[in-house]
């Protein structure tokens, strides 16, 4: 029984060793980009969310904002445009960097857009109840 919870706990240890979790807000001038870059490796789970924080409220968004994630071959895993939020999914074919871009065009006047992105990979894109099946699974196979 030791054994199986030494078993347990050093799986629910790597598991969090291999998994990254992004919870930013930030802001995202007119007429620029911003992307963040994460290192994943090959059938690694990902999950992200987003969403643009309205700074008038009642008013509506300025037009022309949008996402792209890539992979570092150039392969699209989302594009979107001109949504207020979203939420993006897939299994990495390939390892390497994915990029998740922003982009808000040239504004006269100048205006600032306030982007919340949660971006998550490996067991934290899985949940735990996943580690917690590996689990029951080897306390069944014993």
């Amino acid at each position: 029984m030791v054994e199986l919870r030494l078993l347990v706990a050093a799986a629910v240890i790597l598991g969090f060793l291999f998994s990254t979790s992004q919870s930013l807000r930030f802001e995202l001038q007119s007429g620029h980009t911003k992307c963040i870059v994460e290192d994943m490796k090959a059938n690694a789970m990902t999950v992200g969310k987003y969403s643009v924080v309205n700074p008038n409220e009642g008013q509506p968004l300025p037009p022309s904002h949008k996402l792209t994630v890539t992979s570092s071959y150039g392969n699209s895993h989302r594009y979107s445009e001109l949504v207020e939020s979203g939420q993006f999914a897939f299994q990495a074919v390939e390892a390497g960097d994915y990029m998740a871009c922003f982009w808000a065009p040239d504004h006269k006047p100048p205006t600032t857009l306030t982007i919340e992105f949660d971006w998550k990979i490996g067991v934290a894109a899985k949940g735990m109840n996943a580690v917690l099946e590996i689990c029951s699974a080897l306390e069944e196979y014993r």
